[in-house]
C-alpha cells in the first residue's frame, strides 16, 4: 500500500526546487510530513476529511497547518480534502444542516443554492455567502459535528485498511518461508 501511495504522491525533493515552495521555508519539508506510516496516514486522512468541509479555498491551507501540528502526512491530507467539490458540497451541507436542525430542535427549511454564473464571479460570491448565512445556526452546529464524524470514520477506515494490509503481507511472508 505504501508503494502505491508513493507512486502517486509528489516527493519533497522535487517540490523544493519550485519557487513557490522555497518561499515557505524548511518547515514544510520536515521528513515526518512526507513519511507514510501507520500513524501518519490515518491522521492525514482524518485531517483532510475534516478540513474538506471548511468553506472556500482555505481547505488545503487548513490541512497543511494541521499537518504541521500533528506531524501527519502532508500530501495525503491535501489530497483528502478533494472529496468536496461542486457536486458533493451541497449534499454534504444538506446533511450538516439536517444534523444541526435535529440537534437544535429547529425545523428550518433548506433552500436551494443560487445558480452559478461565470460572467459575474463577485456577485456570485456574495449570493453564495448570503445563502450560507440564511441557513443559520443549524448549519453552524451541524458542520463541525459532521466534520468530526467523517474525520473519525476516515481515521478508523484507513487504520483498518492499513492493519489488514499488514496482516495479509505477514501471512504471505510466513507462507513463503514455510514453502
Amino acid at each position: 500500500m505504501r508503494r502505491l501511495l508513493r507512486r502517486y504522491l509528489p516527493n519533497p525533493e522535487h517540490l523544493q526546487g519550485k519557487r513557490w515552495f522555497r518561499l515557505l521555508g524548511q518547515s514544510l519539508f520536515q521528513p515526518a510530513l512526507w513519511h507514510l506510516n501507520r500513524r501518519s496516514a490515518p491522521a492525514a486522512a482524518a485531517i483532510g476529511v475534516f478540513c474538506g468541509l471548511i468553506p472556500g479555498p482555505l481547505q488545503m491551507l487548513g490541512a497543511a497547518l494541521l499537518c504541521l501540528g500533528f506531524r501527519a502526512n502532508l500530501p495525503l491530507a491535501l489530497v483528502s480534502t478533494l472529496y468536496t467539490n461542486p457536486l458533493t458540497i451541497v449534499p454534504l451541507y444538506l446533511v450538516a444542516f439536517r444534523i444541526g436542525s435535529w440537534l437544535t430542535g429547529t425545523s428550518g427549511t433548506f433552500t436551494a443554492p443560487p445558480a452559478f454564473s461565470f460572467s459575474e464571479p463577485m456577485q456570485q460570491l456574495d449570493a453564495w455567502f448570503a445563502w450560507l448565512l440564511s441557513l443559520g445556526h443549524p448549519l453552524i452546529i451541524g458542520l463541525p459535528i459532521l466534520a468530526c464524524s467523517l474525520a473519525a470514520l476516515a481515521y478508523a477506515a484507513l487504520s483498518l485498511v492499513w492493519r489488514l494490509h499488514v496482516k495479509i503481507a505477514w501471512r504471505q511472508r510466513k507462507s513463503r518461508r514455510q514453502s
